[in-house]
């Protein structure tokens, strides 16, 4: 059996393999995450990227192989428990509430956190303690002009950052971000690009995104999956250089 790494690989997965069916989607993959990593997840549409993410995130269980975090074995934990072990997801965590200001909807993720997500809104008792923690986030993310904002006022890149601030209100140690400037226009993706350049060093990210500039502005180290396969891992310069991933993915934009 395979001997996890030591805690400073914070996520691991050890022969991951899914199969539906016939079909082999996710194929024996050995990954390591590193503490602090800035790490992308990238390949053509169709490699098993998605399948691999809901892996990680016990959205469907693997036909072999396991999943560390930290040094343990969840392979077989529910998605709330890998949230609450530290691995959280962007859009997985919670909903938005469209009538609930950014302020509350951070709120809410760090009163689930804490267990007192019942008392937030009890005019009786305030919890100033929350008060504080929900402000400190937002404005460490550079997002406290939003914190009296409707969630339905905003625009959607103003939504997409909302929700990484909601993801980091559980304090993970491992944060997916599944496409974050998917559908965001041009003129807002830049706020994003600067939001994931603050998030805290500690934090071990792994981000999942087809827009190439975001990639490699972003990730000190990428991997490339194809057909449910690892490819090649390496840096940006030994990704872009790598003739394989030219002619299957990049083309010559990045060449």
């Amino acid at each position: 059996m395979t001997t996890p790494l030591h805690t400073t690989t914070p996520l691991q997965t050890f022969g991951l393999t899914k199969n539906f069916g016939g079909l082999c989607v996710t194929n024996h993959v050995d990954f390591s995450l590193e503490a602090g990593a800035r790490h992308a997840l990238i390949g053509p549409n169709g490699a098993g990227k998605t399948t691999f993410v809901n892996l990680l995130t016990g959205v469907i269980p693997p036909t072999q192989g396991s999943i560390h975090l930290d040094g343990n074995d969840i392979t077989h934990l529910s998605p709330r428990q890998r949230v609450k072990r530290g691995l959280a997801r962007t859009f997985q965590i919670n909903s938005l509430f469209p009538q609930l200001t950014t302020a509350e909807n951070v709120a809410l993720a760090i009163g689930e956190r804490k267990g007192s997500a019942g008392r937030m809104f009890s005019r009786v008792e305030r919890d100033s303690e929350l008060e504080h923690e929900t402000a400190a986030l937002l404005e460490d993310l550079n997002i406290l002009d939003m914190a009296s904002k409707k969630i339905a006022d905003l625009a959607y890149g103003q939504r997409r950052m909302v929700e990484i601030a909601i993801a980091l209100a559980i304090r993970p140690q491992v944060l997916l971000l599944d496409e974050p400037a998917a559908g965001v226009p041009a003129s807002e993706s830049h706020a994003i690009i600067e939001m994931l350049e603050r998030l805290p060093a500690h934090i071990a990210i792994l981000l999942i995104e087809h827009d190439m500039d975001l990639v490699f502005r972003f990730a000190r180290r990428i991997t490339v999956l194809v057909e449910g396969s690892i490819l090649i891992e390496g840096d940006g310069a030994q990704v872009k250089s790598d003739p394989r991933v030219k002619e299957i993915y990049l083309g010559r934009r990045h060449g």
